[in-house]
């Protein structure tokens, strides 16, 4: 899969086929480089694996638009910076899962897997055939394997906040804790320079377990050695401006970090919403607290606030409107969104929390 390589100072559109369709054709992955007007690291930001979450796809067209002329659009007020200012290459490509995209759904029609969950994993054996969007992700793996660094920007559930995933890096057959601690640095100065909360991923057996390790983030950070952090705008669907904003500005702020950019653009600052970060102690992802009984869930607290074990999140009625349970934190922490829908079955979790966490951020691959 051949990438642009445009002049250098200047910005190259194209599309990179990826797999070939039934109907003829080529299913094609949209694919924006912007080459430096000096040496410097390679940059990659990556959007809409999931096909529904779309304030990702317009964030990362105007992080490359940023570097482009103005063409006539509402929004493309460009160049906010000249190329040849950029040290280094830009590499964007804003729609993974073009097919999932089509139909604003999470999967993609080549197949019922999570299309975030097919990236190379280097340290497994290969077990049987490869399915079509394990073959397409693996092409795009192959060309992002050489970055210095990789935003991958999603959205999570129904009332999120916007805030950063961290992923802890894994030590064992493919580096050693050295190693693993060297790059947990690296990922350290990335997710530092954002100013969104950073919620630490999943502990190593869960992380694994789930196949975290092979979304695009985790692939990069864990297979090829690549800092690389999951970016959460927002909810799902729909296009939230002010998440997207967000967004914008910290993969200016990564550039930045990286000595790609000397500073962010004014106007991109100026549109940035604060987001402040609700606790001063590291957190992890966590899903729940859970129900003890089916019904019908209600929010007590809501995305953002912040809960100490014992506090009352959620109560459950039955449909006819009686009260049935309270539901209770058992971690402290803050909510990071509500669950989808209102219907909870026994031991559903009722919302996505970021909980204390005191684990190490490197650790042994199980």
């Amino acid at each position: 899969m051949d990438l642009p390589d445009p002049a250098p100072g200047s910005l190259e559109r194209a599309w990179l086929d990826v797999t070939g369709l039934p109907t003829g054709g080529a299913e094609r992955l949209p694919v924006i480089v912007v080459e430096g007007g000096s040496p410097g690291p390679t940059a990659w930001v990556t959007a809409g694996v999931h096909g529904d979450e779309v304030t990702g796809v317009v964030a990362a067209q105007d992080v490359a638009n940023a570097f482009a002329p103005a063409d006539g659009g509402a929004d493309a007020s460009g160049p906010l910076v000249d190329p040849a200012d950029l040290r280094g290459r830009l590499v964007c490509v804003p729609v993974v899962n073009p097919a999932g995209l089509r139909r604003t759904t999470r999967h993609s029609y080549y197949g019922g897997e999570d299309p975030n969950r097919t990236f190379p994993d280097p340290t497994a054996d290969s077990v049987g055939e490869r399915t079509t969007q394990e073959r397409v992700a693996e092409r795009l793996y192959d060309a992002f394997a050489d970055a210095d660094l990789l935003l991958d920007l999603h959205t999570a559930q129904v009332n999120s906040i916007a805030y950063v995933i961290r992923h802890r890096v894994l030590y064992g057959e493919r580096r050693d804790r050295e190693t693993a601690e060297e790059l947990a640095d690296d990922l350290g100065r990335l997710t530092d320079a954002l100013d969104l909360p950073t919620v630490v991923q999943y502990a190593p057996e869960e992380y694994v377990e789930r196949g975290l390790h092979r979304s695009v983030a985790g692939a990069a950070l864990n297979g090829a050695g690549v800092p690389a952090c999951t970016v959460e705008l927002g909810s799902h669907s729909t296009v939230d401006d002010r998440t997207r904003a967000a967004g914008v500005a910290d993969v200016f702020r990564a550039l930045v970090a990286f000595d790609a950019l000397d500073s962010v653009p004014d106007p991109v600052l100026e549109s940035d919403p604060a987001t402040p970060d609700p606790v001063d102690f590291q957190v992890r992802r966590y899903r729940g607290p859970r129900v003890d009984a089916a019904g019908i869930v209600r929010p007590r607290v809501g995305p953002g606030d912040t809960v100490q074990a014992g506090d009352v999140v959620a109560d459950v009625r039955t449909a006819n409107g009686e009260y049935q349970s309270s539901v209770t934190s058992d971690h402290d922490g803050y909510v990071l969104a509500h669950r989808t829908g209102v219907a909870v079955y026994e031991n559903d979790a009722v919302a996505a929390l970021a909980v204390r966490d005191e684990e190490p951020l490197v650790g042994e691959r199980p």
